[in-house]
């Protein structure tokens, strides 16, 4: 209830940030929306790598919750945004997305992640410091590309719902509006630190394996700011911010936060690891050419992200 809460805050209050900064839906979607919601889940590597010594468990663990997101994202969190789109619709209509949108951040997800994954195979350490700092480059302009194509795009005409510590404004000045944001956030970590905690110790207490809770069910934990949000968004029609707040979230989580593993760790990966990452890369290319194909998505569609997380857990359950 508590990152429920902050969820509800934080897409009213991101709406109104993009309407003050004249933006459209895919950059307050796929940046602004997408790096907020990400919090959680990016401080929990950044802890794992930082506060142990190079070569550490503290790495595997970084580098397991680092792939874990984009994997989450692109597999249950799609699942939960296709199931709560065709129960708006009562059935399998098109969604109401900016394809173009859409289309770009499944593109940069697609090829940053791949590069990230296959720097793991590179012989030294040199080299993988070259990706990493083209993994950052990458991230820079896709902001920009963003930003340049959705400066003035947004729709003057659309009504928002007040901001919520302005109800009685039908105009709210720039300060509330950050002051909104930023405790939505801080409620959306605190929700999400003590709903990690609380799975944790129930995995404790049922002895539930220590593998399974740090591939599944702490990255669903952290994921369900980015869930909220999108079922959210999805109930008030608003399909662009929905995804968009998932595949911008993927690009953050596949170029920036892989540059700092690969930087700070000899980034080798586990085979479980690159099996992880290839059905994340091969959930969002079905989507992806749907999306070509069709020029646009269907609830449906998403839910193919749902089997291929299946596929994941079947080859936990016979990997013993």
């Amino acid at each position: 209830m508590i990152v429920l809460a902050g969820a509800e805050f934080f897409t009213n209050s991101v709406e109104w940030l993009g309407k003050k900064l004249n933006l459209g839906a895919g950059a307050v979607g796929s940046i602004f929306a997408a790096v907020g919601t990400a919090l959680p889940e990016t401080i929990i590597p950044i802890i794992a790598i930082v506060s142990n010594g190079r070569g550490s468990s503290g790495h595997d663990i970084g580098i397991g919750a680092i792939l874990g997101a984009p994997f989450m994202l692109a597999t249950l969190a799609m699942l939960v945004t296709g199931i709560a789109a065709m129960i708006k619709r009562k059935g399998n209509t098109l969604m109401n997305i900016i394809p173009d949108v859409m289309r770009r951040d499944m593109q940069f997800f697609l090829i940053v992640f791949t590069v990230a994954i296959l720097a793991s195979f590179l012989p030294i350490w040199p080299l993988k410091l070259v990706v990493g700092v083209f993994l950052v480059c990458a991230y820079a302009y896709y902001v920009y590309k963003t930003i340049k194509t959705s400066i003035g795009s947004h729709d003057e005409d659309e009504i928002l719902k007040p901001l919520i510590f302005k109800r009685k404004s039908e105009n709210p000045t720039f300060v509330p509006v950050i002051i909104q944001l930023i405790v939505s956030l801080a409620i959306i970590i605190a929700g999400a630190d003590l709903f990690v905690g609380s799975v944790q110790a129930v995995a404790t207490i049922f002895g539930t394996p220590v593998l399974i809770l740090s591939l599944i069910i702490t990255p669903i934990a952290t994921e369900l700011p980015e869930k909220f949000n999108s079922v959210i968004w999805v109930s008030h029609g608003k399909d662009t911010l929905a995804l968009g707040n998932i595949t911008g979230a993927m690009v953050f989580q596949s170029s920036l936060i892989p540059a700092i593993g690969i930087v700070l760790t000899d980034w080798k990966l586990e085979p479980i690891a690159l099996i992880s990452a290839a059905l994340a890369l091969g959930a969002i290319l079905f989507q992806f050419i749907c999306l070509t194909v069709k020029h646009s998505l269907k609830p449906s569609y998403l839910f193919v992200g749902g089997l291929f997380y299946l596929v994941f857990i079947a080859f936990i359950i016979f990997r013993g």
